[in-house]
């Protein structure tokens, strides 16, 4: 019996990839974020598996389903959003499952970044403009930020940022880019990308803020700052 993590993408059911989805329909158990993974992304599980929405599920009410099926012998699929590389909280089921001697791997998924690039036209990484990505988010209350990775200390190298999980956070990322990038910095605030009502909203860093207000745009948004835009 394995857990299989799987990366489902930024959202659309074909940006999955080929081993993700042939796991999916593999597995008589999938565990899948629903808030942020499209049931149409676990639609090919068997007729017959047990397929649950962990929105709501606390971490240990997660795991119990882990160990059901282990001792049921059955694998499972268990889905995240984006690349579960990223942001994709699967450490702490790992260090779980590793306490209770159950096997697992993980397949990679395509990150919401690439998706944004690619929906837009862009490469991220231009010769003599920038080299350098760098991917990171904000501090909230819930999860802060390890000293020396705040904004302004990043912001020194002038990289490409691709800022997750912040855009609430739009003024103090404004606030703290502003001096290293300048207000005539382009930036693109990508909603939901690859989903029915994905939006790009572009500017600066002078005017995004104002676009992002009148959008309504308050969550699920990746924030995209740099030259090469």
């Amino acid at each position: 019996m394995t857990v299989h993590f799987i990366g489902a993408g930024p959202g659309a059911a074909d940006l999955i990839t080929l081993r993700g989805s042939k796991l999916i329909a593999a597995c008589a158990v999938c565990l899948y974020a629903g808030s942020l993974v499209p049931a149409a992304v676990v639609a090919c599980a068997p007729k017959a598996a047990r397929v649950i929405d962990t929105a709501s599920m606390t971490l240990d009410e997660i795991v119990h389903e882990m160990q059901s099926a282990d001792a049921a012998g059955h694998d499972v699929a268990r889905v995240h959003s984006g690349d579960p590389a990223l942001y994709g909280a699967i450490a702490e089921q790992m260090r779980k499952l590793d306490g209770l001697g159950i096997a697992y791997d993980v397949t990679p998924g395509v990150p919401s970044y690439a998706a944004a690039a690619a929906a837009i036209g862009c490469e991220l990484t231009l010769p003599d403009v920038c080299q350098t990505i760098v991917l990171t988010r904000t501090s909230v209350r819930s999860s802060g930020m390890p000293a020396g990775e705040d904004l302004g200390t990043l912001g020194q190298s002038g990289a490409t940022m691709a800022i997750h999980l912040s855009v609430n956070n739009l003024a103090t990322v404004i606030r703290d880019l502003v001096p290293h990038y300048g207000e005539d910095c382009p930036v693109v605030v990508a909603y939901r990308v690859s989903w029915p009502d994905e939006q790009f909203l572009r500017g600066t860093l002078g005017d995004i803020r104002g676009a992002v207000k009148a959008a309504g745009i308050t969550r699920t948004a990746l924030i995209l700052v740099g030259r090469v835009l």
